[in-house]
């Protein structure tokens, strides 16, 4: 499947604008889920990475409005990875250690950076999951059953296409088409809503 682009720049733009009451649920379905998983892979209990979310939620709320798109300087996605591995930290810190600490201040902030590294991308395939996600839940009743079927188990469970015609009573030619064609409208649908261009 394509790449998901950078977050559209139109939809951080209405972000802007508190009232713009649709823009902040689109963005909470694309992002609540991400940062939410984000937090429970750093090692939060889910009550923690729901105060987690509240917070970067808040926190984009706060500073969205000085986030300007700049080739030169980072993306979106780099921006919000930051607040929500501050507040990750700043929840984890607050829980009592249960390990020891050490090691110079270098070595934490080698450590720090590559946390920080790992952390986008995690952002980033948590991103393409809700955006694959969100896309496949839309597209579904385009298709006859049979059609996402063969694109289902071929594609996302990894049945072997022999057994997918097998099961479907489907030509193996078929079930390659109807995979094709699924794709194909998945693809289009993650583009349309990640405001990238075909």
């Amino acid at each position: 499947m394509t790449r998901p682009s950078e977050t559209r720049h139109s939809l951080i733009a209405r972000l802007k604008d508190p009232a713009d009451q649709a823009a902040w649920e689109e963005f909470v379905i694309i992002y609540r889920p991400t940062v939410y998983r984000v937090a429970i892979q750093k090692g939060l209990q889910a009550a923690d990475a729901e105060d987690v979310v509240q917070t970067v939620l808040i926190s984009v709320s706060k500073a969205v409005e000085n986030w300007k798109p700049d080739p030169s300087k980072a993306k979106f996605r780099t921006w919000l990875n930051r607040i929500a591995h501050n507040a990750a930290i700043n929840a984890l810190t607050r829980r009592k250690p249960d390990r020891g600490s050490g090691g110079t201040h270098g070595a934490i902030l080698l450590s720090d950076q590559s946390e920080q590294s790992s952390d986008s991308r995690l952002i980033l395939l948590e991103q393409r999951r809700e955006s694959f996600r969100i896309a496949a839940s839309q597209i579904k009743d385009e298709f006859q059953e049979s059609t996402w079927q063969a694109f289902w188990l071929s594609s996302i469970e990894e049945v072997s296409i022999d057994e997918v015609s097998e099961r479907l009573g489907k030509s193996v030619g078929n079930v390659y088409a109807a995979r094709s064609r699924v794709m194909k409208r998945l693809q289009e649908r993650v583009r349309e809503m990640m405001g990238r261009e075909a």
